[in-house]
Protein backbone atom coordinates (compact mmCIF):
# COMPACT_ATOMS: atom_id res chain seq x y z
CA UNK A 1 0.00 0.00 0.00
CA UNK A 2 2.86 2.39 0.93
CA UNK A 3 3.70 2.24 -3.12
CA UNK A 4 0.17 3.01 -4.42
CA UNK A 5 -1.99 5.68 -3.81
CA UNK A 6 -4.53 5.75 -1.40
CA UNK A 7 -8.53 5.69 -2.63
CA UNK A 8 -10.08 5.38 0.10
CA UNK A 9 -9.17 7.20 3.44
CA UNK A 10 -12.05 6.88 6.65
CA UNK A 11 -11.25 9.26 9.23
CA UNK A 12 -12.53 8.65 12.58
CA UNK A 13 -12.43 11.20 15.53
CA UNK A 14 -11.68 9.32 18.51
CA UNK A 15 -12.54 10.20 22.45
CA UNK A 16 -12.92 7.70 25.04
CA UNK A 17 -13.90 4.86 23.00
CA UNK A 18 -11.30 1.88 23.65
CA UNK A 19 -13.99 -1.06 24.03
CA UNK A 20 -15.14 0.26 20.47
CA UNK A 21 -12.09 0.50 18.15
CA UNK A 22 -10.48 -2.40 17.50
CA UNK A 23 -14.44 -3.49 16.71
CA UNK A 24 -14.89 -0.86 14.17
CA UNK A 25 -11.72 -1.07 12.94
CA UNK A 26 -11.76 -4.86 11.91
CA UNK A 27 -15.02 -4.21 11.02
CA UNK A 28 -13.68 -1.51 8.51
CA UNK A 29 -10.64 -4.08 7.34
CA UNK A 30 -13.11 -6.74 6.47
CA UNK A 31 -15.91 -4.70 4.30
CA UNK A 32 -12.51 -2.21 2.54
CA UNK A 33 -10.80 -5.06 1.96
CA UNK A 34 -13.14 -6.71 -0.24
CA UNK A 35 -14.10 -3.70 -2.13
CA UNK A 36 -10.56 -4.40 -4.15
CA UNK A 37 -9.39 -1.15 -3.49
CA UNK A 38 -6.64 1.30 -1.62
CA UNK A 39 -7.38 2.44 1.35
CA UNK A 40 -6.28 3.89 4.99
CA UNK A 41 -8.01 4.49 8.26
CA UNK A 42 -6.91 7.89 10.29
CA UNK A 43 -7.57 7.12 14.18
CA UNK A 44 -7.44 10.54 15.25
CA UNK A 45 -7.15 10.17 19.63
CA UNK A 46 -9.08 13.80 20.54
CA UNK A 47 -7.10 13.67 24.22
CA UNK A 48 -8.95 10.32 25.49
CA UNK A 49 -8.25 9.29 29.36
CA UNK A 50 -9.30 5.92 28.73
CA UNK A 51 -6.30 4.51 27.10
CA UNK A 52 -7.87 5.04 23.47
CA UNK A 53 -4.55 6.00 22.71
CA UNK A 54 -2.86 3.31 22.93
CA UNK A 55 -4.86 0.90 21.18
CA UNK A 56 -4.50 3.35 18.29
CA UNK A 57 -0.42 3.19 18.57
CA UNK A 58 -1.13 -0.34 18.17
CA UNK A 59 -2.86 -0.59 15.45
CA UNK A 60 -0.89 1.90 13.92
CA UNK A 61 1.89 -0.47 14.29
CA UNK A 62 0.71 -3.84 13.41
CA UNK A 63 -1.35 -2.59 10.15
CA UNK A 64 -0.07 -0.39 7.04
CA UNK A 65 -3.84 0.65 6.59
CA UNK A 66 -3.93 2.27 10.26
CA UNK A 67 -2.63 5.86 10.48
CA UNK A 68 -3.08 7.47 14.21
CA UNK A 69 -3.12 11.10 15.29
CA UNK A 70 -2.55 11.83 19.15
CA UNK A 71 -4.13 15.45 20.31
CA UNK A 72 -2.41 16.77 23.39
CA UNK A 73 -5.21 17.46 24.79
CA UNK A 74 -9.53 17.72 23.93
CA UNK A 75 -9.82 19.69 21.07
CA UNK A 76 -13.29 18.76 19.80
CA UNK A 77 -14.68 16.52 16.95
CA UNK A 78 -14.57 19.34 14.61
CA UNK A 79 -10.95 19.65 15.38
CA UNK A 80 -10.44 15.86 15.24
CA UNK A 81 -12.23 15.51 12.01
CA UNK A 82 -10.30 18.71 10.36
CA UNK A 83 -6.96 17.00 11.63
CA UNK A 84 -8.05 13.76 9.75
CA UNK A 85 -8.61 15.65 6.97
CA UNK A 86 -5.60 17.41 6.60
CA UNK A 87 -3.65 14.05 6.80
CA UNK A 88 -5.83 11.85 4.80
CA UNK A 89 -4.61 11.24 1.36
CA UNK A 90 -7.30 9.19 -0.17
CA UNK A 91 -8.97 10.17 -3.22
CA UNK A 92 -12.73 9.61 -1.10
CA UNK A 93 -12.91 10.47 2.07
CA UNK A 94 -15.14 9.14 4.73
CA UNK A 95 -15.63 10.45 8.16
CA UNK A 96 -17.40 7.96 10.22
CA UNK A 97 -17.89 7.72 14.15
CA UNK A 98 -16.20 5.30 16.60
CA UNK A 99 -18.79 4.05 18.75
CA UNK A 100 -19.78 1.27 16.15
CA UNK A 101 -23.46 2.90 15.72
CA UNK A 102 -21.89 3.98 12.19
CA UNK A 103 -22.67 0.64 9.47
CA UNK A 104 -19.59 0.20 7.61
CA UNK A 105 -21.39 -1.70 5.15
CA UNK A 106 -23.22 0.96 3.91
CA UNK A 107 -19.72 2.40 2.23
CA UNK A 108 -19.59 0.59 -0.41
CA UNK A 109 -23.27 1.81 -1.86
CA UNK A 110 -22.99 5.56 -0.79
CA UNK A 111 -19.41 5.34 -2.96
CA UNK A 112 -21.10 3.94 -5.87
CA UNK A 113 -23.83 6.03 -5.56
CA UNK A 114 -21.32 8.93 -5.45
CA UNK A 115 -19.56 7.67 -9.05
CA UNK A 116 -22.30 6.82 -11.20
CA UNK A 117 -24.02 9.88 -10.67
CA UNK A 118 -21.05 12.18 -9.74
CA UNK A 119 -21.73 13.52 -6.87
CA UNK A 120 -19.42 15.74 -4.78
CA UNK A 121 -20.94 14.31 -1.21
CA UNK A 122 -23.00 11.70 -0.22
CA UNK A 123 -24.69 12.23 2.73
CA UNK A 124 -25.90 9.37 5.57
CA UNK A 125 -29.34 9.85 6.68
CA UNK A 126 -29.98 7.61 9.20
CA UNK A 127 -33.68 7.26 8.64
CA UNK A 128 -34.42 5.00 12.27
CA UNK A 129 -32.32 6.62 14.42
CA UNK A 130 -31.34 4.42 17.66
CA UNK A 131 -31.21 7.36 19.97
CA UNK A 132 -34.27 8.61 22.69
CA UNK A 133 -37.09 10.38 21.50
CA UNK A 134 -36.44 13.58 22.62
CA UNK A 135 -33.13 13.83 20.94
CA UNK A 136 -34.33 12.40 17.79
CA UNK A 137 -37.34 15.26 17.64
CA UNK A 138 -34.50 17.79 18.49
CA UNK A 139 -32.40 16.91 15.74
CA UNK A 140 -35.46 16.69 13.19
CA UNK A 141 -36.45 20.24 14.19
CA UNK A 142 -32.85 21.43 13.85
CA UNK A 143 -32.17 19.28 10.31
CA UNK A 144 -35.66 21.01 8.75
CA UNK A 145 -34.53 24.70 10.17
CA UNK A 146 -30.93 24.29 8.46
CA UNK A 147 -32.30 23.26 4.91
CA UNK A 148 -34.50 25.99 5.20
CA UNK A 149 -32.06 28.64 6.21
CA UNK A 150 -28.60 27.12 3.66
CA UNK A 151 -31.00 25.85 1.19
CA UNK A 152 -29.54 22.61 0.61
CA UNK A 153 -32.41 19.79 1.66
CA UNK A 154 -31.43 16.92 4.05
CA UNK A 155 -32.77 15.50 6.40
CA UNK A 156 -29.56 14.38 8.57
CA UNK A 157 -26.73 16.70 8.91
CA UNK A 158 -25.85 15.00 12.13
CA UNK A 159 -24.97 11.63 10.49
CA UNK A 160 -20.87 11.70 10.86
CA UNK A 161 -21.21 8.84 7.80
CA UNK A 162 -20.42 10.65 4.16
CA UNK A 163 -18.68 10.44 1.39
CA UNK A 164 -16.60 13.21 -0.07
CA UNK A 165 -14.19 13.65 -2.90
CA UNK A 166 -11.25 14.96 -1.39
CA UNK A 167 -10.99 18.23 -3.51
CA UNK A 168 -13.86 19.19 -2.03
CA UNK A 169 -12.50 19.62 1.57
CA UNK A 170 -9.46 21.59 0.19
CA UNK A 171 -10.25 24.75 1.28
CA UNK A 172 -12.56 24.11 3.96
CA UNK A 173 -11.87 25.27 7.48
CA UNK A 174 -13.58 24.28 10.27
CA UNK A 175 -14.33 25.44 13.47
CA UNK A 176 -16.98 25.06 16.43
CA UNK A 177 -19.18 22.16 15.25
CA UNK A 178 -19.20 23.33 11.65
CA UNK A 179 -18.09 19.78 10.19
CA UNK A 180 -21.72 18.97 9.97
CA UNK A 181 -22.13 21.76 7.28
CA UNK A 182 -19.33 21.24 5.21
CA UNK A 183 -22.44 19.42 2.57
CA UNK A 184 -23.51 23.25 2.49
CA UNK A 185 -20.33 24.50 2.18
CA UNK A 186 -19.91 22.13 -0.67
CA UNK A 187 -23.51 23.19 -2.50
CA UNK A 188 -22.35 27.09 -1.82
CA UNK A 189 -18.99 26.24 -3.98
CA UNK A 190 -21.51 24.72 -6.69
CA UNK A 191 -20.90 21.15 -5.92
CA UNK A 192 -22.95 18.58 -5.93
CA UNK A 193 -24.90 16.74 -2.69
CA UNK A 194 -27.40 14.13 -2.27
CA UNK A 195 -28.01 11.81 0.71
CA UNK A 196 -28.81 8.15 1.13
CA UNK A 197 -30.21 6.29 3.83
CA UNK A 198 -28.20 3.94 5.85
CA UNK A 199 -28.29 1.81 8.91
CA UNK A 200 -28.20 3.46 12.36
CA UNK A 201 -27.02 0.61 15.05
CA UNK A 202 -27.17 0.83 19.01
CA UNK A 203 -24.68 1.73 21.37
CA UNK A 204 -23.59 -1.56 22.84
CA UNK A 205 -20.24 -0.17 24.33
CA UNK A 206 -19.25 3.04 26.49
CA UNK A 207 -21.31 6.17 26.31
CA UNK A 208 -22.72 8.71 24.28
CA UNK A 209 -20.06 11.89 24.51
CA UNK A 210 -23.02 14.59 22.70
CA UNK A 211 -25.57 16.13 24.32
CA UNK A 212 -28.76 18.49 23.33
CA UNK A 213 -26.50 21.65 23.88
CA UNK A 214 -25.10 20.63 19.97
CA UNK A 215 -27.97 21.67 18.75
CA UNK A 216 -27.78 25.35 19.80
CA UNK A 217 -24.10 25.62 18.82
CA UNK A 218 -24.52 23.77 15.31
CA UNK A 219 -27.36 26.50 15.33
CA UNK A 220 -25.02 29.42 15.55
CA UNK A 221 -22.64 27.94 13.58
CA UNK A 222 -24.72 28.05 10.62
CA UNK A 223 -25.66 31.20 10.95
CA UNK A 224 -22.22 32.58 11.13
CA UNK A 225 -21.66 30.29 7.97
CA UNK A 226 -24.23 32.27 6.22
CA UNK A 227 -22.57 35.15 7.48
CA UNK A 228 -19.29 34.58 5.85
CA UNK A 229 -20.45 33.37 2.88
CA UNK A 230 -22.59 35.71 1.90
CA UNK A 231 -20.93 39.36 3.11
CA UNK A 232 -17.64 38.48 3.78
CA UNK A 233 -16.41 40.58 0.97
CA UNK A 234 -19.49 42.61 1.57
CA UNK A 235 -20.11 43.45 5.30
CA UNK A 236 -20.99 47.01 5.16
CA UNK A 237 -24.59 45.46 4.29
CA UNK A 238 -25.03 44.27 7.24
CA UNK A 239 -24.05 46.99 9.27
CA UNK A 240 -26.18 49.27 7.17
CA UNK A 241 -29.21 47.07 7.22
CA UNK A 242 -28.33 47.59 11.43
CA UNK A 243 -27.85 50.69 11.21
CA UNK A 244 -30.86 51.65 9.27
CA UNK A 245 -32.97 49.60 11.51
CA UNK A 246 -31.83 51.36 14.96
CA UNK A 247 -32.12 54.82 12.59
CA UNK A 248 -35.77 54.13 11.94
CA UNK A 249 -36.27 53.01 15.51
CA UNK A 250 -34.70 55.73 17.10
CA UNK A 251 -36.68 58.04 14.24
CA UNK A 252 -39.67 56.66 16.04
CA UNK A 253 -39.18 56.78 19.24
CA UNK A 254 -38.26 60.55 18.63
CA UNK A 255 -41.42 61.75 16.57
CA UNK A 256 -43.07 59.95 19.72
CA UNK A 257 -41.57 61.93 22.28
CA UNK A 258 -42.39 64.93 20.38
CA UNK A 259 -45.88 64.39 19.96
CA UNK A 260 -46.24 63.48 23.30
CA UNK A 261 -44.87 66.66 24.47
CA UNK A 262 -46.61 69.07 22.06
CA UNK A 263 -50.52 67.31 22.03
CA UNK A 264 -50.62 65.33 25.18
CA UNK A 265 -48.10 67.85 27.31
CA UNK A 266 -45.52 64.83 28.50
CA UNK A 267 -41.68 65.05 29.69
CA UNK A 268 -39.56 65.83 26.94
CA UNK A 269 -37.36 62.73 28.47
CA UNK A 270 -39.28 59.73 28.56
CA UNK A 271 -38.32 56.38 30.15
CA UNK A 272 -39.89 54.82 26.79
CA UNK A 273 -37.19 57.08 24.97
CA UNK A 274 -34.48 55.56 26.74
CA UNK A 275 -35.81 51.91 27.52
CA UNK A 276 -35.96 51.47 23.56
CA UNK A 277 -32.85 53.04 22.50
CA UNK A 278 -30.84 51.13 25.36
CA UNK A 279 -32.27 47.83 24.56
CA UNK A 280 -31.75 47.88 20.79
CA UNK A 281 -28.67 49.48 20.89
CA UNK A 282 -27.31 47.00 22.87
CA UNK A 283 -28.54 43.86 21.11
CA UNK A 284 -27.27 45.23 17.92
CA UNK A 285 -23.28 46.37 19.73
CA UNK A 286 -24.11 42.60 20.85
CA UNK A 287 -24.30 41.05 17.49
CA UNK A 288 -22.28 42.93 15.56
CA UNK A 289 -19.61 41.92 18.37
CA UNK A 290 -20.31 38.46 17.97
CA UNK A 291 -19.31 38.91 14.18
CA UNK A 292 -16.71 41.05 14.16
CA UNK A 293 -15.04 38.04 17.14
CA UNK A 294 -15.77 35.62 14.67
CA UNK A 295 -13.72 37.36 11.90
CA UNK A 296 -10.88 38.30 14.11
CA UNK A 297 -10.78 34.75 15.33
CA UNK A 298 -10.36 33.15 11.32
CA UNK A 299 -8.37 36.17 10.31
CA UNK A 300 -5.60 35.02 13.40
CA UNK A 301 -5.66 31.19 12.40
CA UNK A 302 -5.54 31.82 8.32
CA UNK A 303 -2.83 34.82 8.54
CA UNK A 304 -0.29 32.73 10.36
CA UNK A 305 -1.59 29.61 8.66
CA UNK A 306 -2.51 28.10 12.32
CA UNK A 307 -4.90 25.25 13.16
CA UNK A 308 -6.66 24.88 16.07
CA UNK A 309 -5.13 22.18 17.63
CA UNK A 310 -1.97 20.86 18.73
CA UNK A 311 -0.76 17.66 17.63
CA UNK A 312 1.26 15.59 20.26
CA UNK A 313 2.62 12.42 17.82
CA UNK A 314 1.61 10.56 14.25
CA UNK A 315 1.95 6.91 14.68
CA UNK A 316 2.26 4.35 11.67
CA UNK A 317 3.76 1.42 10.58
CA UNK A 318 7.39 2.44 8.63
CA UNK A 319 7.45 0.72 5.52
Amino acid sequence: MANQPVEISVVIPVYNEKENIETVWQELQQVLSGMGRTFEVVLVDDGSKDGSCEIIKNLAQQYAEVKGILFRRNFGQTAALAAGFQYAGGRLIIPMDADGQNDPHDIPRMIQLGEEKGYDVVSGWRHKRQDKWLRSFLSRLANSLISWISGVALHDYGCTLKVYRAEILKDVRLYGEMHRLIPIFAHWAGGTVTEMTVNHRPRHKGTSKYGLNRTFKVMIDLITAKFLSTYLAKPAYVFSFFGLFLFLFASLTLGFTVVRRLFWHGEWLSPVLFVGLGSLGLSIVLVLMGILAELIVRVYFESQNKRPYLIKEICERKP
